[in-house]
């Protein structure tokens, strides 16, 4: 198939065109390589995915309504896996309208570019922070999520109740993926992981939110690919929806909350450091835990997240020790 991949630079946008590209499907990635976090990141995913003939990288922002409107005319696409965001809930605090941009226009611009050439299934983004404050554990689909505590979590939201319009109007075929806390090889920089490690290998404290009292899904990048993957697959119809529309939502998380104290014990383990903590308050728009319902999931695609968080641990350090020669 042809696939379209939004946000191709980004650490889940690579490794998903990355799966797809040895499948044997060939893949347009596009990504507008902002500097929200380093770019020579983004520039060495991309170029690891250049290797392959059926990749093709074009730099374009999804904000760009005459450019992604072009893209679409001038493409036949099997599949559009829409990755790409302005990511984080501390930045959204600080930078609210590039969210609206990227996560609100952007998105428009997705959703009409596959109305107007009949994509037959958009796989879209969505993310864990939809629960807000929830406190019934574990977080499932069913749950109202009416209550966000950060514009980005406001954001995803948004795509999801634009999506379902767009399949109830125009019987368009769309998934919505709640991520919980993705961690991995070629990670984002802005994460707790990837800042943890980068101060104890550097000699500096870390800074613990919260006190430590502090539970996410830590979920392995392998397995959120493999449930992308599966999803993808797994075109939803009317008749098979909880709406009249052909629309989904999954959690793909773990659905093992990890302590957070437990996750530093295990990054110091596997660098052979021990780390400064530096204990402070609750941050806004954070929340104190996190817990993947994943029974829809696995009823749809036969699949749940199955890497535990120390083998994941191990194999990011091995990686984060070799690309920064750490």
């Amino acid at each position: 198939m042809k696939l379209l991949v939004t946000g191709a630079a980004g650490f889940i946008g690579s490794h998903l065109s990355t799966r797809l590209l040895a499948d044997g499907h060939s893949v347009v990635g596009i990504d507008n390589l902002n500097d929200y976090y380093e770019v020579q990141l983004k520039i060495d995913r991309i170029d690891r995915l250049q290797k392959n003939p059926r990749f093709q990288f074009i730099k374009l922002d999804i904000a760009d309504k005459k450019g992604m409107a072009d893209l679409f005319a001038g493409e036949h696409f099997d599949r559009v896996f829409h990755l790409a965001a302005q990511a984080g809930v501390r930045y959204s605090l600080t930078n609210p309208h590039v969210y609206i941009e990227s996560n609100l226009v952007g998105f428009l611009h997705i959703l009409e570019g596959c109305r107007h050439s009949a994509v037959p299934h958009l796989v879209y983004a969505s993310s864990s922070s939809v629960y807000g404050a929830n406190t019934k554990m574990p977080f499932s689909v069913s749950d109202s999520v009416d209550h966000p505590v950060s514009l980005y979590a406001a954001t995803k939201k948004a795509n999801e109740l634009m999506a379902h319009s767009y399949s109830h109007l125009y019987k368009m075929s769309t998934t919505g993926l709640r991520f919980f806390t993705v961690y991995g090889p070629w990670g984002r920089p802005d994460m707790a992981l990837f800042l943890f490690a980068k101060a104890i290998l550097a000699g500096q404290p870390i800074d613990v939110f919260n006190y430590g009292e502090m539970e996410r899904d830590f979920t392995y990048i392998d397995d959120i690919i493999e449930g992308v993957v599966r999803v993808g697959e797994a075109v939803p119809k009317a008749a098979d929806c909880k709406t009249s529309a052909p629309y989904r939502v999954f959690n793909i998380g773990n659905h093992r909350p990890v302590p957070l104290m437990t996750l530093i014990d295990l990054l110091e383990k596997e660098i052979g450091k021990k780390s400064e903590r530096r204990l402070l308050p609750m941050q806004a728009g954070d929340v104190q835990k996190t817990f993947a319902d994943v029974d829809d999931l696995i009823k749809v695609t036969g699949f749940s997240p199955i890497v535990p968080v120390e083998e994941g641990v191990k194999r990011f350090v091995k990686w984060y020790k070799d690309y920064y020669h750490a």
